[in-house]
């Protein structure tokens, strides 16, 4: 791409606050873009060839909003996590394998996808975020969710086809922590390996959980119905549903 190409975007960006160019082939982050740091509230370098993000990530202090979703990022930088003003992360199919140490300082993170990378369990870092609503990590290769996933904020969590392609190991193993998530009211289990035995009755007798979506797995959702708390779970289900229609 092109210097004039890429300062007109700078100069719209300079106006807007929002930065976006997708697919055009970049393969590492625009370092212009750290004259805007000050004002801009969006970018997005989604559909790209990034492998790394430089330190100068730190710099954005106004950004609410990050996209670099199909990229080639195989880690974060620790400066990434001193945006205290990101609101929502979107870095689906990407390669990544954790989360930095101190990804926990993003305490305005509302929103975070990560489905489709690499990584192999629930990041504890999570539960530090108080403000988190929504995140998903489907299409990772997670085997099995702690006892910290106890202290998540989160309102959704998508765990759907957690499979490690060719090797068939997925979640295969879920704490019972998960049933006391303060916030969690959708809880996503699609397509992976589990054995009824392997899910915590809990999650219907004892949790605040009104939509719990387990197709795909290793049993008949009829067996489910005949769990212990299942009725429970249904009179969270239908309330909820009356609440929406």
């Amino acid at each position: 791409m092109g210097n004039s190409a890429l300062k007109a975007h700078l100069e719209t960006a300079q106006k807007t606050g929002v930065f976006q160019l997708t697919g055009k082939g970049l393969s590492e982050f625009p370092e212009d873009l750290q004259k805007l740091a000050s004002n801009l509230r969006t970018i997005d370098l989604s559909n790209n060839k990034i492998e790394i993000l430089p330190p100068l990530m730190g710099k954005f202090s106004v950004l609410k909003s990050l996209a670099l979703n199909n990229n080639k990022l195989t880690a974060l930088p620790e400066e990434l996590c001193k945006l205290k003003k990101l609101e929502t992360l979107h870095l689906n199919g990407n390669h990544l394998t954790q989360l930095p140490a101190t990804f926990g300082q993003l305490l305005a993170l509302k929103t975070l996808s990560l489905s489709g990378n690499q990584l192999r369990t629930v990041p504890t870092q999570l539960c530090s975020l108080r403000h988190l609503d929504v995140v998903d990590l489907s299409r990772n290769q997670i085997q099995s969710v702690p006892d910290t996933v106890g202290d998540l904020q989160a309102i959704e969590l998508n765990l759907n086809q957690n499979q490690v392609w060719k090797q068939a190991l997925e979640i295969s193993q879920i704490s019972v922590q998960i049933s006391h998530c303060p916030r969690l009211k959708v809880l996503r289990l699609e397509e992976n390996c589990l054995d009824l035995s392997m899910l915590p009755q809990s999650i219907l007798s004892d949790s605040q959980i009104s939509l719990l979506a387990v197709e795909g797995n290793l049993f008949e959702i009829k067996k489910l119905r005949e769990l212990e708390g299942y009725d429970k779970y249904m009179e969270r289900f239908t309330a909820t549903k009356k609440k929406f229609t």
